[in-house]
């Protein structure tokens, strides 16, 4: 983690104020100010900024926080803020036509392009209580998946939470009939020893945090989602591309942002 404030952007939503009390909660733990933003390319009613930050200070006192409203496109402002902070909350949905979309085109946009980690608060009011005193972090790739293990760490860390950690895996010969019936073991083998490896250096960083290590045969996307019940915080990567297209989000990203149980964090790697 940084010492970089948190970002959390508000439209008046119910879904937006769940996020506020996920970040009020979140800068706390870290111990760093929390900025409230609205952004909008129409009139610019303060009203629920101001009455965001009241909510925030008796939410927890002792985080400082400050306010900021903007002419401009709310997805731009988030994204370009993004550089300033240690992360970006947001909520899973917002007025307007996008409504009834299970994620909304801002939340989707930021989690695509913010050089910051995006947190985005999913789930009812239990989704902010962090009960579970879980953390869930999918890994493939070992290089790939560094920045978002070290992520789901730290923020156990913080949080006094276990980290689950879930590689998927599948063996395309059961699809064949009569396959050897060696080749699942040797699979799942090899998945057994790529989830050690992103595991390693995390584990050995913060030994305080218990680790609990999942390897599922099937699709990443379906691992995820049922961890996602029983998780506070369910952590993914996203790949960083130069330019003005940002990061890539792939469809096991799609997938958690749009149906996960709990918070959503999204972290761009190289």
């Amino acid at each position: 983690m940084t010492d970089k404030p948190l970002i959390v952007g508000v439209d008046g939503s119910a879904p937006s104020l769940r996020a506020l009390d996920w970040a009020v909660d979140e800068a706390a733990a870290r111990g760093v100010p929390l900025r409230v933003v609205h952004a909008s390319v129409a009139a610019l009613p303060d009203d629920f900024v101001a009455s965001g930050v009241e909510r925030a200070v008796r939410r927890d006192p002792a985080v400082k926080v400050t306010s900021e409203v903007l002419h401009d496109d709310p997805a731009l402002a988030l994204v370009r803020l993004g550089s300033e902070a240690g992360a970006v909350v947001v909520g899973n949905r917002g007025h307007g036509e996008l409504a009834e979309m299970l994620l909304g085109s801002v939340s989707l946009s930021v989690a695509a392009h913010a050089e910051s980690p995006v947190i985005v608060v999913r789930g009812h009011e239990e989704a902010v209580a962090r009960d579970h005193r879980s953390v869930v972090v999918g890994v493939d790739d070992p290089w790939e998946a560094a920045p978002a293990v070290d992520f789901a760490f730290r923020e156990a860390h913080l949080l006094g939470a276990s980290v689950t950690v879930v590689h998927a895996w599948r063996c395309p010969a059961r699809e064949v009939p009569d396959f050897p019936t060696t080749l699942p073991d040797e699979h799942l083998q090899r998945a057994e020893a790529r989830l050690e490896e992103c595991a390693r250096d995390a584990t050995a960083a913060h030994p305080d945090v218990p680790v609990h290590r999942r390897t599922v045969e099937g699709q990443a996307r379906t691992a995820l989602l049922a961890a996602s019940r029983t998780a506070d915080l369910l952590v993914v990567g996203a790949r960083r591309r130069k330019g003005h297209v940002g990061m890539r989000l792939g469809p096991v990203d799609h997938a958690v942002l749009h149906h996960a149980a709990c918070p959503v964090a999204v972290v761009p790697h190289d």
